[in-house]
This record gives structure tokens, C-alpha cells and sequence, in this order.
């Protein structure tokens, strides 16, 4: 019986680590992995848990979770912004984490945009460093959303 509690938390705390993949506020990808420890607490052979894929995934959440404050950032610089549109891209992903969804969205491209503008920079030059910052937000959404299918997809092999 408590196996099947552990099991439906887990999927549970893997939905939420989903959701957390579109709302920077929730981290999904380290919200999803929780659920592979809890495996660990059910009774002898109820999981197949392989060591090794356990080591994968953690180290897979930890470089997404890292890199997906980072590309933002980066999507800003390769696309040509300069330090004022890095710092407007960041400014903007934490403003707008206080109007979700859109603001968590959008606020990475105004942001940008605006500190590309009050650089000094011209229009042409600030759109493709908005452009950037979220093209690497997408990028980021993307990479936490299949580390969390990974997770999801381990967790399921080691419970059936």
C-alpha cells in the first residue's frame, strides 16, 4: 500500500515539476527529480532503480537548472546586445516574474529591449538583442522540459 502512495507522489511531484518548466518561480526540472530519491522508500523490489541513470539525471537537472538562468543572458550577447541589454534581459525576467505568464515571457525580450534603447543603442540593434533574450528563454524551456520528460519517463521504467 505505501509503495502505491510513493508512486502516486511521485507522478504527482513530476506533473509539478512540468508546470515549473513554463514559471521560473518553480525550478521543474530539481521539483521533478525529487520524485527519483522517493524511490528509494519503497519496499525491496518494487523499483528497479539503475544507479547509473539516477547519477545522469542529476547531473542533467543541475546543468539545465544552471543554464537556464544563463541563456537568457547569452541569447542577448550572441545576438549582438551589449552589456545594457544583458543586464535589461535579466532585470526583465525578475519584473516580470510578478506578472505571470506573460511578464515571465515578455519580460526577458522588453527588458533587453529597453536597456539596449537606453544604451544608446538603435532600434534595429535593441529588437535583435530582445530577440535573443527570448530565443534563449525558449531555449531553456525547451532543455527543462526534456530533462523533466526524462525523469518522468526513468520513474515510470523503475516502478513498471
Amino acid at each position: 500500500m505505501i509503495d502505491w502512495i510513493i508512486t502516486l507522489l511521485g507522478l504527482a511531484i513530476i506533473v509539478v515539476g512540468f508546470v515549473g518548466c513554463f514559471i521560473p518561480v518553480l525550478p521543474g526540472p530539481p521539483i521533478a527529480w525529487i520524485a527519483l530519491p522517493l524511490m528509494y522508500l519503497t519496499s525491496e523490489g518494487f523499483a528497479d532503480i539503475n544507479t547509473s541513470w539516477f547519477l545522469i539525471l542529476t547531473l542533467l537537472t543541475i546543468v539545465v537548472t544552471v543554464i537556464d538562468y544563463l541563456l537568457p543572458m547569452w541569447g542577448t550577447k550572441y545576438s549582438g546586445g551589449t552589456k545594457a541589454g544583458t543586464w535589461g534581459s535579466t532585470i526583465g525576467l525578475i519584473i516580470g516574474l510578478f506578472f505571470p505568464p506573460i511578464g515571465i515571457i515578455v519580460g526577458p525580450f522588453l527588458g533587453a529591449l529597453i536597456g539596449e534603447l537606453m544604451a544608446g543603442q538603435d532600434q534595429k540593434t535593441a529588437l535583435k538583442s530582445g530577440i535573443g533574450a527570448f530565443v534563449g528563454f525558449l531555449l531553456g524551456t525547451v532543455a527543462k522540459m526534456v530533462v523533466v520528460f526524462l525523469i518522468g519517463y526513468q520513474f515510470l521504467i523503475w516502478v513498471f
